[in-house]
């Protein structure tokens, strides 16, 4: 179900009508309500979406119409860094991921052999 985005630098509102699947009019109340979409403007003041805006805007749908988010629900949710980033927040240093990434292998190491004494 996930859309392919083509290999652009900027899309128009129709275009990203078309990828997402999202009516012109949605997408520009959505504008007004996610700070995710930010088109770029024209003089003529046409907008002009990138590939994070079709990507946000495939990420807002996913979470009002799949994961039966509220509007927001989906704002609260969306500020959260691991959500923005896709990945653990920023203040994390390598040392402790490798520590955190440690820490999981020896409980599944533990989990393991629980389940295999109990076999």
């Amino acid at each position: 179900m996930a859309a392919i985005i083509p290999d652009k630098l900027y899309f128009k509102i129709g275009e990203v009508s078309k990828i997402t699947g999202i009516e012109p009019y949605i997408l520009r109340y959505w504008e007004s309500e996610f700070k995710l979409v930010k088109p770029y403007r024209t003089k003529s003041n046409q907008r002009l979406y990138r590939r994070k805006d079709v990507e946000a805007i495939m990420k807002i749908k996913k979470m009002l119409y799949n994961d039966r988010f509220t509007i927001a629900g989906a704002k609260l949710k969306l500020k959260e860094p691991s959500v923005q980033n896709n990945q653990l927040p920023l203040s994390f240093s390598p040392k402790e991921y490798v520590t955190a990434l440690q820490e999981i292998l020896a409980d599944i190491k533990e989990l393991s052999a629980m389940l295999s004494t109990r076999s």
